[in-house]
């Protein structure tokens, strides 16, 4: 019993953590929830397919602001808080540094992917949201993370979802006109809400510049940005695909299926957060192979719970996400082991940052772009005219990445750990 006692005492500071972000994942989920149903059943569902698409491409993009230099930022703010003024310098820096290869790489993107479906100004007026507004705020709760102020980080979360959804709520009651034109102005005002918040709560630094020490981050930044952005790429690919191949219909079927399953990883990403602090801290606690299973099939069996009772509730109630949903609703069975895979794969790559490994972690995000970038045109070209078994093979797609990932992760695991 004292053995128990002591344990506990000595990881009551990790639970209290875990039980501070968790907290904000939960608000987080329930207020997601509410500002799914609102948009998805306001947007006609082929205007929530280019808006989800357009979304998730400035979310990629968001990535490429400041170069990576958010993962400098966040370490510091972890080990060396005392230097956080020196480091924020070096990420306004940084980003004003990479706004042209935002801006290039938007333009690209819209006349390969967007042009015949919605308009230029629309589309920059989304990703702007998501690139500049929402990645913003987000560095709030990044550095707020890092200095262990988790209810804050929590809270701040929370408020970014419930504006949105908030928008949506007065975007349905309000607006003359319901279409995603007018839609990207109210998400704009929505994240810049959030963003003027969240920059209230930043924590009160004295800005210092040098030069020398930024330039020494700069590999381990450039590799975090690539890492990043190809993490982000592979999980928005998708919606690409479908929406160029597919159509802006079945993008509208597959963006809701997709935002349903990513609710099922709000809880998964809590973990990551607190796993990620503590690998910094101690990088060999993952040597045993009895805890690393444990931990994935923990992870696997939270995830396929989680989507396997949305979908029985949905069965029950079908029209409890609205009208528009409950057809689409219907295919959440065919697509339980999605979700377990896909926060596997997620949870994996953040264990090589933990460790340091951060071009290790570039090169296995890069091949699994690869792969799912064929996987998913493999699919479509043979499955997207024959009824939902192209939705059911999504599984054995998403279980090949897995397994990719875990091959490449748990071999690079066995390297030494870095401090970056």
């Amino acid at each position: 019993m004292n053995a128990i006692l002591r344990h506990f005492h000595a990881n009551r500071q990790l639970v209290g953590a875990y039980l501070s972000v968790i907290s904000g994942s939960v608000g987080r989920l329930v207020v997601s929830l509410v500002y799914f149903i609102i948009l998805a059943n306001t947007l006609p569902i082929a205007d929530y397919g280019v808006f989800a698409t357009a979304s998730g491409t400035g979310l990629v993009l968001s990535r490429l602001l400041a170069l990576g230099f958010s993962s400098p930022l966040y370490r510091i703010a972890v080990v060396k808080p005392r230097l956080l003024g020196l480091y924020t310098v070096g990420y306004l820096l940084a980003s004003v540094v990479s706004l042209p290869l935002v801006a290039l790489a938007a333009v690209l993107i819209y006349f390969l992917f967007f042009s015949g479906d919605v308009g230029f100004l629309t589309f920059a007026v989304v990703v702007i949201s998501e690139t500049l507004l929402w990645r913003s705020a987000e560095i709030v709760i990044i550095v707020n993370n890092g200095l262990k102020r988790f209810g804050l980080a929590a809270v701040l979360v929370i408020f970014g979802t419930a504006t949105r959804a908030a928008a949506a709520g007065l975007f349905w009651a309000l607006s003359p006109v319901q279409d995603l034109d007018h839609w990207a102005w109210w998400y704009a005002g929505a994240n810049l809400v959030s963003l003027v918040v969240a920059l209230r709560f930043y924590p009160r630094v004295r800005l210092r510049f040098d030069m020398r020490l930024y330039l020494r981050r700069v590999q381990d930044s450039v590799a975090v940005a690539g890492a990043e952005l190809l993490f982000y790429l592979q999980s928005e690919l998708d919606k690409l695909m479908v929406l160029g191949i597919g159509g802006p219909a079945v993008a509208g079927v597959y963006a809701i299926i997709m935002r349903v399953v990513d609710l099922t990883a709000l809880p998964i990403r809590s973990f990551n957060t607190i796993l990620v602090q503590k690998l910094m801290q101690s990088p060999d606690m993952l040597k045993s192979l009895k805890v690393k299973v444990l931990i994935e099939a923990g992870l696997m069996i939270i995830s396929v719970a989680g989507l396997a009772t949305l979908a029985f509730l949905l069965h029950l109630y079908p029209n409890a996400l609205g009208r528009n949903v409950a057809p689409v609703a219907e295919l959440l069975p065919l697509v339980l082991l999605v979700s377990g895979f896909r926060n596997l794969a997620e949870y994996q790559g953040e264990l090589m940052y933990a460790r340091g490994h951060s071009w290790l972690r570039t090169l296995c995000l890069a091949l699994l772009t690869l792969s799912k970038a064929g996987l998913i045109a493999l699919l479509l070209h043979n499955f997207a005219h024959d009824g939902q078994n192209w939705i059911i093979a999504l599984n054995g797609v998403f279980a090949c990445l897995y397994v990719i990932s875990a091959i490449f992760t748990y071999s690079s695991l066995r390297l030494p750990a870095k401090r970056v």
